[in-house]
Parts: structure tokens; C-alpha cells; sequence
């Protein structure tokens, strides 16, 4: 599940042909694919940025695990901590083990741990691990997709926004969460009071 999506419900893509001109003037290009034309997915329906459930908690709980330092954590106190669901919490947990971002220990003295340093884990490592890209349009990477016509710059505006994702979310670690400290230049964004404005 994408961290971003933009556009409209995702249309089933089909392979394209040399013989299939006249589908590839009407719709948008994606590799070897021609999606859906763009007319049908207004502009002015684009979502805004959403961080799911999933990552949110599981961002919550790392930052939990990254103050805990070396100490396992049960998978319940860290439910308790930020109250989440519990049950919920443990199926993400077992996620981010597959990924490699927490380690768990069973038996006396059990419970969760990060995997690798927390000033070696990003809260972007942590979207992709439970949502994917940072940003797709309609389930296909910036990169994957072209636009026509007047159309065209659109696939350029959404490489861009991944970049400005890009440049917060990797630059923010577990350890600076857990500290209440961020890095400058984030830092200053977020005191801008601008950024404060919902629009």
C-alpha cells in the first residue's frame, strides 16, 4: 500500500502494442502499459499525503524501542505505551522483523528490539517497510508513468514531491524522534509557522 497516492481509483492496466497508437494518444503511458486516460482522474480529487494506521503505530512503537536502548520490550507494554491495539501492534512487529528493522527474543527477559541502531533507521525505512514508495499515482512509481499532452509536467510534479518527502523523512532517524530532537534544517520547517497551516 502506497504511503502517497494521487488520482482516482486505479484502473487495470493492459499491455501495450505497436498497433495500439491510437490508445497510447488517449491514455498515459507506464513502461509497456498504457493506463487509463488522465481525463478521467480530476485534479482537483487529489487526496493529500496519508500516513496509514499501520504506520503510524509502527513508527510509535519503534520510537518506544529506540528510548529503550538495548532493553527488550513486550510487545504489550509498547501497546500500553502509546496506547494501540495490541494485537495489531504484534502483526506489524512481525512485518518489521521481515524487513530486518526489530529483532525479537523469546522466554525470561524477552520482547522487541531494534534490529540496528536507531540512528541508523530513518522514519522513511520505516513507511516503506509497512506501506511501500514513499509516492505512487495509482499504484505505479513517478518514474514509471508519463503523461500527455497538456498534462505532461505532472509526472515531474510527483517525481518532485517524492524528493521533498524524500528529504524529510530520510533525514529523520529513530534516535532523533526518541531524543525530542530533530535536525536543523527539519527543525526550522517545522517552526515555520507556515507549515502549521492546513491547506
Amino acid at each position: 500500500m502506497a504511503w502517497v497516492q494521487a488520482g482516482g481509483p486505479r484502473r487495470r492496466a493492459r499491455p501495450r502494442s505497436g498497433r495500439d497508437d491510437a490508445a497510447e494518444r488517449r491514455g498515459v503511458r507506464s513502461g509497456a502499459r498504457t493506463l487509463a486516460p488522465v481525463a478521467a482522474y480530476a485534479t482537483d480529487s487529489l487526496p493529500p499525503v496519508h500516513l496509514s494506521a499501520k504506520a503510524d503505530y509502527a513508527l510509535r512503537a519503534l520510537a518506544e524501542l529506540a528510548a529503550a536502548a538495548d532493553r527488550n520490550v513486550r510487545a504489550e507494554d509498547l501497546a500500553a505505551l502509546q496506547g494501540v491495539p495490541r494485537e495489531f501492534l504484534e502483526n506489524i512487529l512481525l512485518e518489521l522483523r521481515y524487513e530486518g528493522i526489530v529483532n525479537s527474543k523469546r522466554g525470561s527477559g524477552g520482547g522487541w528490539s531494534l534490529g540496528r541502531p536507531a540512528s541508523r533507521i530513518s522514519l522513511a525505512d520505516v513507511i516503506r517497510a509497512t506501506d511501500g514508495p514513499l509516492v505512487t499515482v495509482r499504484g505505479e512509481c513517478p518514474e514509471n508513468i508519463a503523461y500527455s499532452g497538456a498534462a505532461e509536467a505532472l509526472q515531474e510534479a510527483w517525481v518532485a514531491a517524492r524528493r521533498s518527502l524524500r528529504d524529510v523523512l530520510e533525514q529523520v532517524s529513530l534516535a532523533d524522534v526518541a531524543a525530542g530532537r530533530l535536525p536543523a534544517a527539519i527543525d526550522r520547517l517545522a517552526r515555520d509557522p507556515a507549515s502549521w497551516v492546513r491547506r
